[in-house]
């Protein structure tokens, strides 16, 4: 260009002005890499996990069945700022779980196995960036780093005194895959918008968050009383996907209790005597 120019002849940019910033796409969000397991067994299944050097999961404290020497394990809390650790200690702290979770590492190519503590099956949900998954408590098993855990309080009052499970549930958020376990077997619906599922309290394993969850009185109190089933139903909405369990936790420990009499299959005031007793851990 001349030295008298006062315009660029090839853009047409004055002289001296601040070129225009390059044309840039914000960053893509992190992506887990694909993960290599397996989920063996009936209703005592165990999820075989095989680690590429570098690769990593979390689980709840205690799930860990085994591991190759070349997996390394840490002890932490979750979250990414000394704020969100903390938060989270606490809210687990209110579910009475573990304020820690486990983070197991594979230095070479490795493998670490994961399983329930009773009898159940392990389903993996693969979730995209953003979305979220609603499960019981105790439900997380394991999950990709990715993923976070957190805790939700339900916000309808008749679902936290009458749900089974009390005001909390847990949050998964992806990018991720995240492993749930639960009793007995699965049966999965996908609600569409509107349609709606009457529940037995407690049978609940995960739903999309897009689920309106409720709890609802059903019937009559002579239902209630001599039908066995209770005064309450735990009601669905779509749209989204929701997970039962056939067995919960509560129904085998009735079960199994010593002074249950015999041909006993239901306790038509359990709903009362839960929500005037407290929750069953």
């Amino acid at each position: 260009m001349p030295d008298a120019a006062n315009f660029c002849g090839a853009c047409g940019r004055s002289v001296g002005s601040t070129p225009p910033p390059p044309n840039r796409t914000a960053p893509a969000a992190s992506v887990p890499d694909p993960l290599d397991y397996t989920i063996v067994g009936d209703n005592l299944q165990i999820a075989r996990v095989r680690l590429k050097p570098g690769q990593e999961v979390y689980a709840e404290a205690g799930k860990m069945i085994y591991k190759t020497p070349s997996v390394a394990w840490d002890t932490r809390m979750t979250g990414q700022t000394l704020g969100q650790k903390l938060l989270g200690a606490i809210r687990r702290t209110v579910t009475g779980e573990s304020l820690f979770v486990t983070f197991f590492r594979a230095n070479g190519m490795g493998e670490v196995g994961f399983a329930g503590a009773y009898p159940g099956r392990i389903q993996a949900f693969e979730l995209a960036a953003g979305q979220s998954l609603m499960a019981q408590r105790d439900a997380f098993l394991f999950a990709q780093p990715q993923v976070q855990l957190s805790v939700a309080f339900v916000k309808k009052l008749g679902a936290g005194f009458f749900g089974g499970e009390g005001f909390i549930l847990e949050r998964l958020t992806g990018p991720g895959l995240v492993f749930v376990h639960a009793g007995g077997d699965f049966v999965e619906f996908t609600l569409a918008p509107g349609e709606g599922l009457q529940v037995e309290t407690g049978s609940i394993v995960a739903f999309d968050e897009s689920v309106d969850y409720d709890i609802q009185f059903v019937g009559g109190i002579k239902t209630a009383i001599f039908g066995g089933e209770g005064l309450f139903l735990a009601t669905l909405t779509g749209p989204g996907k929701v997970v039962l369990q056939s067995m919960t936790l509560q129904k085998m420990r009735r079960e199994l209790a010593p002074h249950r009499r015999g041909g006993e299959e239901h306790h038509g005031l359990d709903s009362l005597s839960g929500f005037f007793g407290g929750s069953e851990d």
